[in-house]
């Protein structure tokens, strides 16, 4: 799809006029599934999809899926979480200004920050639009945010043009940002407001804003850091985080402690992963099975650990056995918890790849199988055809046959992706025979 098609409002249009035509084409096609010729392509594809989805036009407000402590979390772990001061510093004080709201959601279109005016985010609050909230085409309808996400690429939404009525007051620009390495989609920068908002220079700034977060989580690759606090009246320090332990998608595993990011050897990733996973401790002997198929002698795994020792910060390694004294957190227990909660779009979200993939290590391939089959049986139970497919679009995901059939069977045939993903099935069936 070529960027300039997202384009709600073309230059030289009259916005008024344009509002009150579409409200007849929408109540038209609701009332008698007649479709304008005079209506983008993109939203009547759009429409189409949602009605099939079982998307009610006069549903008053999408699915709340994210409350209190769930969606804390996954704000927290987020790959977007790092980018939000680039896109406050960029967007937000000017957007606020002009009474429009700022929002990001993951690649499952669940929403996780929106900012703005008080009163512009009180008023659509009424509507769901609010952290925590579904506005996946597949749960809101056709929206900025949802159908960005269903076509991978820049869109605008004006007023009628939402399916459902409830959001037809309101108008936006959004645009997906992929990960910087891979390309999978990671969620929608999305500008909300009145028709303001869709002229062609609003979509501008909003892909260029988009271009600025992926060109910031490429420099956090390589110089890990933690946005600065903003300090307000009445702050005060939040008790000590527990160090954290980043191992999914990663070669050499990343320790998070205070403002320290340490990027361990993959040996050392292995012993503190492993240790991790075993809150009672293991001996010398222990970890030399576990981290090697052939004999490893006892001193080199006790060289090793003494060598772990001095990076570990405010953890502890205690000996006999051995064991970490001191709290560490692990993305890998974060998507065990998703998953044993039910909230499979957000472990497919929170899992970037396999567990220490360049690992060679007897117990962390096992650990690394038994979690990615996990997911994948979570994925193909639940069948929900956008966490299906974020998991598809994935370096993890492009050959797993299974999925791709699932998606297929779960997308409607009228969906914008529904050719594609059946040619790459039909692919995936002629290689792997």
């Amino acid at each position: 799809m070529e960027p300039s098609s997202g384009l709600a409002l073309p230059p030289g249009s009259d916005p008024r006029w344009l509002s009150r035509y579409l409200r007849t084409a929408h109540d038209d096609f609701l009332s008698t599934g007649h479709v304008d010729r005079g209506l983008r392509p993109l939203v009547v594809e759009s429409w189409r999809r949602s009605v099939g989805h079982g998307v009610d036009p006069e549903l008053p407000a999408p699915p709340i899926r994210l409350v209190d402590d769930g969606l804390a979390d996954l704000r927290a772990g987020h790959p977007l979480a790092a980018a939000m001061p680039v896109i406050r510093r960029l967007l937000l004080e000017s957007a606020s200004d002009a009474g429009l709201l700022v929002a990001v959601s993951d690649a499952a279109g669940q929403l996780l920050w929106v900012e703005g005016a008080r009163a512009v985010l009180s008023k659509a609050e009424r509507v769901h639009f609010m952290p925590g909230a579904d506005w996946s085409e597949t749960a809101a309808g056709t929206n900025a945010p949802g159908t960005a996400l269903a076509l991978g690429a820049p869109v605008q939404i004006l007023g009628a043009e939402h399916l459902t009525r409830s959001a037809a007051e309101w108008s936006c620009s959004a645009a997906p940002i992929h990960e910087p390495d891979t390309g999978a989609i990671l969620g929608v920068l999305d500008l909300t407001g009145g028709p303001e908002v869709v002229t062609p220079q609003t979509l501008t700034l909003v892909r260029a804003t988009v271009a600025a977060v992926e060109a910031e989580l490429a420099l956090e690759r390589l110089a890990p850091r933690r946005p600065r606090r903003v300090l307000e009246p009445g702050w005060s320090p939040p008790e000590r985080q527990p160090a954290a332990l980043r191992v999914l998608g990663q070669r050499g595993a990343r320790l998070v402690h205070d403002d320290t990011a340490t990027t361990l050897s993959l040996r050392h990733s292995e012993i503190l992963l492993l240790l991790a996973e075993s809150p009672g401790g293991l001996s010398a002997a222990e970890l030399a099975v576990a981290l090697s198929e052939e004999e490893l002698s006892l001193v080199t795994v006790r060289a090793e650990l003494s060598r772990l020792r001095t990076l570990l910060g405010p953890l502890r390694l205690a000996s006999r056995p051995y064991r970490l004294d001191g709290a560490l957190t692990s993305d890998v227990t974060a998507v065990r918890e998703h998953l044993a909660a039910g909230r499979v779009r957000q472990a497919v979200a929170d899992y970037p790849g396999p567990l220490l993939p360049a690992s060679g290590a007897p117990a962390v391939a096992e650990l690394r199988d038994q979690l990615h089959m996990l997911l994948r049986s979570a994925l193909l139970a639940q069948g929900d055809p956008d966490a299906l497919l974020s998991f598809a679009d994935t370096a993890h995901g492009r050959s797993d046959y299974a999925i791709w059939s699932a998606a297929l069977a779960a997308l409607p045939p009228r969906s914008p992706r529904y050719a594609q993903v059946a040619a790459h099935v039909a692919h995936l069936d002629e290689t792997l025979g």
